[in-house]
């Protein structure tokens, strides 16, 4: 067998952008060749081949994007050559592709998206040395089983855990109340801990007409209304504190449940499990005889991904229910 390499998949986003005189502002116009040119260090570390798959805005990747990208990369983690895979993509919907690969993808082998805060044009980009250490990563035996991995900054974030905080700092991704794997550094990659669960869920189509509504003080029930109408195949809530909505909001969410429409309620907090703590009208425990599905911690844009996913393999409230209980 010959040696070793990381297959990078280059999607687009930022770190593949320059600014642009005419439009005043970043396009997308680096290829994967030219990102990998700029990471000369990479020759130090393991051979790498790359597949060009976009060249978008994250803004303009859709799940199904998402999810063939998930396809795409257990083909390629067949071959006994490659040691791990990276994703570069734009950093705004990061989390939500990392998420469904952690969700989707068969392989044991370590999977690492990364990206940029920084075009290429600007003034010390973060997008070289943010490829050399997901490379780093995707290439170390200690990243095997461990599930997908979100790298930036020179740290490692679970997947489920990870979320992009700050609008343009190059230190965006945290994970709350948990914080990093691990961390890259010059010499090696060190990981301080893994994650105790890991779930799969792998249909083979996704869904589609799944939406979040996050709830602000005095919402109505307009948008249940219109969705009931269409009607759309799931809805998630993010509701307040630990999972508790207005008055008219559980008004919506109690007719489109009799529709049969599944809706599941996580929170709009970055921190903690949704729960049935109070009895109020308007709690989680107010509407249990809805049969409305708790999130867990996960954030509204991850409890829709999953959302997806488990709708392309049912439509029971019990058996959806599940996935998010685990």
């Amino acid at each position: 067998m010959g040696k070793k390499k990381v297959v990078i998949i280059t999607t687009g986003g930022t770190i593949a952008m320059k600014y642009d005189e005419v439009t005043n502002g970043l396009v997308p116009a680096i290829s994967g060749d030219d990102l990998i040119q700029a990471v000369p260090a990479l020759k130090d570390v393991i051979p790498v081949e790359i597949v060009e798959y976009s060249n978008v805005p994250s803004g303009h990747i859709t799940p199904d994007m998402m999810f063939e990208l998930a396809l795409m990369i257990d083909k390629i983690a067949i071959a006994e050559d490659v040691a791990g895979i990276v994703i570069t993509h734009g950093t705004d919907t990061q989390e939500e592709t990392i998420y469904l690969l952690d969700l989707v993808c068969k392989t044991e082998k370590p999977i690492c998206i990364t990206g940029a805060m920084r075009g290429a044009s600007e003034t010390g980009p973060d997008g070289p040395a943010n490829i050399l250490a997901a490379v780093r990563t995707a290439a170390c035996q200690e990243a095997v089983g461990k599930g997908a991995l979100l790298v930036f900054n020179d740290e490692i974030h679970a997947a489920s855990e990870v979320t992009k905080t700050q609008t343009t700092s190059c230190s965006t991704f945290k994970s709350p109340g948990w914080g990093p794997l691990g961390h890259v550094y010059f010499d090696r990659v060190v990981f301080k801990r893994r994650m105790e669960k890991r779930q799969k869920i792998q249909p083979t189509t996704i869904g589609s007409d799944v939406y979040l509504i996050k709830c602000v003080a005095g919402l109505d029930d307009y948008l249940f209304k219109a969705l009931a109408a269409k009607p759309a195949r799931g809805i998630v809530v993010e509701a307040f504190g630990c999972g508790n909505v207005p008055p008219a909001v559980k008004e919506g969410i109690e007719l489109v449940r009799k529709q049969g429409i599944p809706v599941v309620l996580t929170s709009r907090v970055h921190m903690g499990r949704v729960v049935p703590a109070y009895s109020y009208l308007g709690s989680a425990q107010s509407m249990k005889d809805a049969d409305i599905i708790l999130a867990g911690e996960i954030t509204g844009q991850k409890a829709r991904i999953k959302l997806l996913l488990a709708l392309g393999l049912t439509d029971e409230t019990e058996k959806l229910r599940a996935y998010f209980d685990s």
